[in-house]
């Protein structure tokens, strides 16, 4: 039985989620992604200026006139959602937690996908697969999904972008939009992610809060890294040290811009102190000029 307020609280989400759907990304998704090709809708009379290539020689013999083959693009699509739950996640210090924004996500996206009849799965990952919910359409089955974002209880703590990959692989047999909603604490992911990207449509979704880019001014604290249980004492007092950190962390968010440029998958990039609707408009606005 789910508690009241667990269901309170994704009958909210999901709320704010579809009016942001209809309000800000009405029309965008369906320009955006592109079915699997084209199917056959009927044939009709050829009129001057059709293309001789879609005759249907079958039936133009049959009748003695000549008839082509009209086609439409086939509109279903399978989008993946790939969400990082690992102990990383569980972090953030202004509007809500990583993982919080994480669902949100989600929640738009799979909403987005049943909205234009589409299919939508989720892997759950962490240092393995917490939970796999296979492809489907339907309201019911975007809620579990948005349940299973924000109170899916991991049994690991570590990332491993690569396993999720493959596993997105072996189970999703066809072309697939697939979003990896991560904060990218990881490593040896370049090579798994340009793999994924030659069967699938792969988009990377970093999440970052602002305290990973600066350390506040506060003396001495203990430090602990949420996956590896590592700690250690900083002395944020000293101007040296707050600069020091600013620049490795923004050094590493370059580096990471670099990596997904290199092998050519696109990149949104979300922060818990800015609207996510900015960076998804973006992010649309710029895969319709491309297409």
């Amino acid at each position: 039985m789910i508690p009241k307020e667990v269901l309170q609280k994704i009958r909210r989400i999901q709320i704010t989620t579809s009016r942001m759907v209809t309000d800000v990304f009405a029309g965008h998704y369906h320009s955006v992604f592109k079915g699997q090709g084209m199917e056959f809708e009927e044939v009709r009379e050829y009129q001057p200026g059709d293309d001789i290539r879609s005759i249907d020689w079958n039936v133009t013999a049959r009748t003695g006139h000549p008839f082509v083959k009209k086609f439409m693009e086939e509109r279903e699509l399978t989008i993946m959602l790939l969400l990082d739950i690992s102990a990383s996640s569980h972090f953030g210090t202004v509007n809500k937690l990583k993982s919080q924004l994480a669902a949100e996500l989600c929640s738009v996206l799979a909403l987005s996908a049943i909205k234009n009849n589409d299919r939508v799965g989720l892997i759950a990952f962490t240092e393995g697969i917490e939970i796999f919910l296979p492809p489907r359409k339907g309201l019911r089955h975007v809620l579990r999904i948005i349940r299973e974002s924000l109170y899916l209880k991991p049994r690991a703590k570590g990332t491993n972008i690569p396993g999720a990959l493959e596993y997105l692989s072996r189970t999703t047999s066809r072309r697939s939009v697939a979003f990896v909603i991560s904060d990218f604490y990881a490593r040896n992911y370049k090579r798994p992610l340009s793999i994924a990207d030659k069967r699938h449509d792969i988009i990377a979704m970093s999440i970052t809060d602002p305290r990973e880019f600066s350390l506040p001014d506060v003396g001495i604290v203990t430090v602990e890294d949420a996956e590896t249980g590592r700690s250690l004492f900083i002395d944020t007092s000293s101007q040296e040290v707050r600069n020091g950190y600013a620049d490795e962390a923004l050094k590493m968010f370059h580096e990471r811009e670099k990596l997904f440029r290199s092998i050519n998958i696109d990149h949104i990039d979300i922060r818990t102190d800015i609207p996510y609707t900015q960076a998804l408009y973006k992010f649309f606005r710029m895969r319709e000029r491309r297409a």
